[in-house]
Order: C-alpha cells, then sequence, then structure tokens
C-alpha cells in the first residue's frame, strides 16, 4: 500500500428533509471543490427550532480527501 497523507475539514450540511439528506448535502457541496474525498463521518446531528417545530436537520460531518502538497 502507497503511503499517504489525508485532511480532514469540518463541514455542516442543513436540510429540511432529514439528517441523512443533510449529510449528503454537505458531501456532494464538498466533492465540486475537493478531490478524492475518502471517509465522510457523522460527528454531530441537530435541529432548527422555530415556534416548537423543527424547521430544519444539520448534520456536521468531518470528511477526508488526499493532501497534495
Amino acid at each position: 500500500m502507497t503511503e499517504s497523507v489525508y485532511k480532514v475539514v469540518e463541514l455542516v450540511g442543513t436540510s429540511e428533509i432529514s439528517w441523512e439528506d443533510a449529510a449528503k448535502k454537505a458531501v456532494e457541496t464538498a466533492s465540486k471543490s475537493l478531490r478524492e474525498l475518502r471517509i465522510a463521518e457523522v460527528t454531530m446531528q441537530d435541529l432548527k427550532l422555530e415556534n416548537g417545530k423543527v424547521i430544519a436537520y444539520r448534520t456536521r460531518v468531518k470528511l477526508s480527501f488526499k493532501y497534495e502538497s
């Protein structure tokens, strides 16, 4: 196996549908500017509330990608 170095960034995706959709949006958005995404780790999920009702799902995701110097 070739040795590599990976960088990790943390993003928060939001969705009105679900936590899964919020995570998917974070990864899809990151893939537009980051190459060779490797791992996505969900680190936190929370809800945005308004007047006692859920209006958005938020998912914090750590993404790793191959680091190129």
